[in-house]
């Protein structure tokens, strides 16, 4: 065993024996905040579910539609012009709406074209760099009770564009 895969195994009994020392340490009732923190994250859940059940209906029903397909085909044209590569369409049009139909895609392009295919880099980067666009809107503006989000979506929406475009700007450059 090598210094690291040591020290993260000691990482969660230290964390654990610490927590334990500052519970007996500290004055304060500890077990009763611990109760409050729950219930506080009872509500916040139930809060963000019916935002996250009209998030999974609305992917649903993009698949069931035929819409990503057709899309992925009336895009290819023009996407590959920009010099994205015509193969990670699917995956564009998933990632800001679902991080598990995205990563489906880009599974599915690992498997179609390999790992070192400049599509899969392509596509290794955008997902690094970029996060569920809608999904992080909706859960987080609901979380705090903020209904009208103003410029929050046109700017995750451009950010998420500029990822695209520099992810493949820079696999063309350096792979």
């Amino acid at each position: 065993m090598n210094f690291t895969e040591a020290l993260s195994s000691a990482v969660l009994p230290f964390v654990l024996f610490s927590v334990a020392v500052c519970v007996l340490v500290t004055d304060r009732r500890t077990f009763d905040s611990f109760l409050s923190g729950a219930g506080d994250g009872i509500k916040t859940a139930a809060g963000l579910l019916p935002s996250l059940c009209a998030l999974v209906v609305a992917v649903e029903m993009l698949f069931a539609s035929g819409f990503a397909e057709f899309a992925a085909d009336s895009l290819s044209g023009v996407l590959s012009h920009l010099g994205i590569p015509s193969e990670i369409v699917p995956l564009l049009i998933t990632r800001p709406v679902s991080g598990s139909a995205s990563t489906a895609a880009y599974t599915e392009l690992l498997d179609v074209f390999g790992p070192d295919s400049p599509a899969a880099l392509a596509a290794s980067v955008i997902m690094g760099s970029s996060d569920t666009v809608i999904y992080v809107v909706s859960v987080y503006f609901s979380s705090v009770g903020i209904t009208k989000t103003r410029h929050a979506l046109p700017a995750a929406f451009a950010t998420m564009l500029f990822c695209i475009l520099f992810s493949c700007f820079i696999c063309r450059r350096f792979f």
